[in-house]
């Protein structure tokens, strides 16, 4: 195996594996190194769907940056031949006391997204699963659905290994060097890399990479759950993607797919966690089944059977819960994609072609300015030990 390539990516999980497969795509000779064997179950991206919404909050670039992962997810699904997408429509409820999404609602138009305001009345007449009080109300996005995240990061493997690139899996990175010029990358086994620019992805295991980078990244495990439903109200022919924000707690769902039971996790709280720690497994906690079976309890009763499936999975916060996509502010051939924050894998087909046009070109035509590392004074980012 040669060891000297154009571009390293360490961390070969949603973001990674995208650029790899973009930059091998181009051309260029492209390393893939990751502490498991992707797709896997210790990172964000396991456990099957993800929603992809367009209506974003935060502003027009989000918005833009969701289109953009739309259109690839479509390219990489027509090239090839799997089923990626599903486009079953995102209903977004929310108690208006407690969250608003109408802040959006302007840049949407602006950017031609289709989507429709709905009364409580008019929600649960069109999916009477749901039992909602009468002053909540729904954002219904019908051009948004959800991924099948794992088969997602295999095709990206696979179209990426046919284009040339190599990935190493079960390989630690214990090290990085960087010259003016260059990268080093030393593994586990005792054997070093060495390439021209260098790609740090490695989601919630971040603090594996100190003292090269130390971001203001907090580790949290979360759980989802599967539980039997309905399947006249809930199955994928008949029930969308959601969203509910109320003063429950924020949470989000799938529709019963295959007859597996509709999912079902919460998007805030959590416990954290340390990178190389196992997390303790589902049903540790009372909160792991119990938040999530008295929300379904309280606002779709016929999808609070028993739990079929419970998952343990990773997210990985930015104080702002907004992501890192910038260069190491000390080693200009190096950029850190990280901080995804529970909300990223959607992105991740836009967030890999914007890396492989940053390490090509240093631009994208995306506006990433939010993005940047120097939002955070408090990081420590030198590249030295402190």
């Amino acid at each position: 195996m040669s060891h000297n390539y154009d571009v390293i990516i360490v961390g070969a999980g949603s973001m990674g594996m995208s650029a790899g497969y973009y930059l091998s795509r181009s051309g260029l000779k492209t390393l893939l190194i990751d502490a498991f064997d992707p797709p896997h179950g210790e990172g964000s991206h396991h456990g099957e769907p993800r929603l992809i919404r367009h209506v974003y909050s935060g502003g027009p670039d989000y918005i833009a940056m969701a289109l953009l992962a739309q259109q690839l997810w479509e390219e990489l699904e027509d090239a090839s031949g799997s089923k990626l997408l599903v486009p079953s429509g995102v209903l977004n409820i929310v108690d208006p006391g407690v969250y608003s999404f109408r802040d959006r609602l302007a840049h949407a138009d602006e950017a031609g997204v289709r989507y429709e305001l709905l009364r409580a009345s008019e929600i649960m007449k069109r999916w009477p699963g749901i039992d909602v009080p009468e002053h909540y109300e729904a954002m219904y996005e019908p051009d948004a659905g959800y991924l099948f995240s794992e088969r997602c990061v295999q095709v990206y493997r696979q179209r990426a290994e046919a284009h040339g690139a190599t990935l190493l899996t079960n390989t630690l990175v214990q090290q990085v060097e960087c010259g003016p010029q260059t990268v080093s990358v030393k593994t586990s086994d005792g054997s070093t890399y060495s390439a021209n620019r260098l790609i740090l992805s490695t989601g919630a295991w971040f603090r594996t990479l100190e003292p090269f980078v130390n971001l203001p990244i907090r580790a949290v495990r979360k759980t989802v759950g599967w539980f039997e439903a309905s399947e006249e109200l809930f199955a994928e022919e008949h029930f969308p993607g959601f969203t509910l924000a109320g003063p429950e707690g924020g949470y989000y769902g799938f529709p019963s797919i295959g007859g597996a039971g509709l999912k079902i996790g919460r998007h805030d709280t959590g416990q954290p966690w340390t990178p190389g720690s196992p997390p303790t497994p589902f049903g540790s906690e009372e909160t792991d089944e119990g938040d999530l079976r008295r929300l379904l309890e309280r606002r779709m009763p016929r999808a609070a059977g028993r739990l079929k499936r419970g998952a343990v999975c990773k997210y990985e916060f930015t104080p702002d819960e907004h992501f890192i996509i910038d260069r190491h502010p000390a080693h200009d051939h190096v950029w850190i994609a990280g901080g995804f924050s529970g909300h990223g894998f959607k992105f991740a087909s836009a967030v890999g072609s914007i890396l492989s046009d940053l390490v090509q070109t240093g631009v994208t035509d995306q506006d990433i300015s939010r993005f940047v590392l120097s939002r955070f004074a408090e990081a420590n980012i030198s590249g030295t030990s402190p």
